[in-house]
């Protein structure tokens, strides 16, 4: 294949094979559920009657197809950077002095999540604030995710993962704009922006993760609400970081699970929306649209990406150069952080990162994009307004 080929950009449609959801279905009606020991709730996972209900759901009620419509309504794409298929969509403003913006999502998550962002960022007059900045979108799925996988190899980290998407930015003529991300993306992201510094105008960030600097007096000095935040760390740390550590220790075993049994995968991915979420929702479903929940959960089983995605969490455990210090970041960075599920400190990130907006909001989770897209879209804008190109 010449050069040419390979940097070729494909358009793509999404068009699951009928026979793949109809075994889909079939798996699911077969699912042989554990049982309960009465009075239990989330404390030890997904409790099996409501697992069943949301699996009955998605066998006879959820619409792929309405999925496939809703994104097939925007310009997708795939293109092969460094041996590996990428798929993203590309949306452009019609304004011209919009602005290019990576958006970057996590796991659990697909490019799905930034849906009701879409319109917002690339036309605010007609969502209300004709004075807001607008901007072209460009939005990847993650190597080895969904519609971008499986991976073909090893050695996935970040810095590829960033690089990869530097370089999808340049193939789609983009020498200058902003990145955004949470979860995954909050890792990709400031280090897109540390290693292609010259390109990348700012970095807006929420799930930023910080870590303590080992100074007492910057404990000393910590407010009420980073001792809070330190806390809740401690506690994922301790009590929520199972799937992390198993995914980044033994992905294969993990994914051989996931990838025979729809239902394991729903549990696998639910049990993180409803931990993640704004606390003050019993299920996650009061966060989330279930339809959006399903759609994450449906793009990873019908892509068989289970075993990708979890090596994603191998290369960065075992990516020697994710913990070495390093220089502070140059690029302006602005950094969301909302109710639950987040727990970065400014004092800890100013070390790491050149931090010039910093919001907190009091309602959200880990998933701004699918609970409060209007406070992310927001926050992108107000950040993004004060930097120029």
């Amino acid at each position: 294949m010449s050069d040419t080929e390979n940097r070729a950009i494909h358009p793509f449609v999404i068009d699951i094979p009928q026979a793949d959801l109809d075994d889909l279905r079939d798996r699911l009606t077969r699912t042989r559920w554990i049982d309960e020991i009465p009075g239990i709730g989330w404390e030890r996972g997904v409790p099996t009657a409501y697992l069943r209900e949301l699996a009955a759901y998605w066998a006879e009620k959820f619409d792929w197809r309405a999925v496939e419509t809703a994104l097939n309504a925007h310009p997708q794409f795939t293109t092969t950077i460094d041996g590996q298929r990428l798929h993203f969509l590309h949306i452009r403003s019609a304004r011209p002095d919009a602005t290019p913006l990576l958006l970057i999502h996590g796991w659990p998550g697909t490019p799905a999540d930034f849906l009701d962002l879409i319109g917002p960022l690339t036309d605010p007059a007609a969502h209300g604030d004709p004075d807001a900045p607008a901007f072209h979108l460009v939005i990847p799925t993650l190597p080895g995710h969904g519609f971008s996988g499986p991976l073909t190899e090893t050695g996935w980290h970040d810095g590829r993962v960033a690089a990869a998407l530097a370089e999808l930015m340049a193939r789609l003529g983009y020498d200058r704009y902003g990145v955004q991300g949470g979860d995954h993306g909050a890792f990709v992201a400031p280090r897109l922006a540390r290693e292609h510094a010259g390109q990348v105008i700012g970095v807006h960030v929420n799930a930023l993760v910080t870590f303590p600097t080992g100074d007492p007096a910057d404990m000393a000095a910590l407010s009420e609400a980073d001792r809070k935040r330190l806390a809740g760390m401690k506690r994922f740390q301790d009590d929520g970081s199972a799937y992390m550590n198993l995914a980044g220790s033994r992905p294969h075993t993990l994914a051989q699970l996931l990838a025979d049994s729809p239902a394991g995968q729903l549990g696998w991915i639910v049990e993180k929306y409803q931990e993640w979420t704004d606390e003050r929702h019993e299920l996650p479903e009061q966060a989330i649209d279930r339809d959006r929940i399903l759609t994450t959960v449906a793009v990873y089983w019908l892509t068989d990406t289970a075993r990708s995605v979890a090596d994603y969490y191998f290369e960065r455990f075992h990516d020697h150069t994710m913990f070495m210090p390093k220089p502070k970041g140059t690029v302006p960075t602005g950094v969301a952080v909302f109710a639950n599920g987040d727990y970065a400190i400014r004092r800890f990130a100013e070390q790491a990162h050149h931090v010039v907006h910093w919001s907190e909001f009091y309602s959200g989770g880990h998933f701004p994009a699918l609970e409060v897209p209007d406070l992310l879209a927001g926050d992108i804008r107000a950040f993004f307004a004060g930097l120029t190109s």
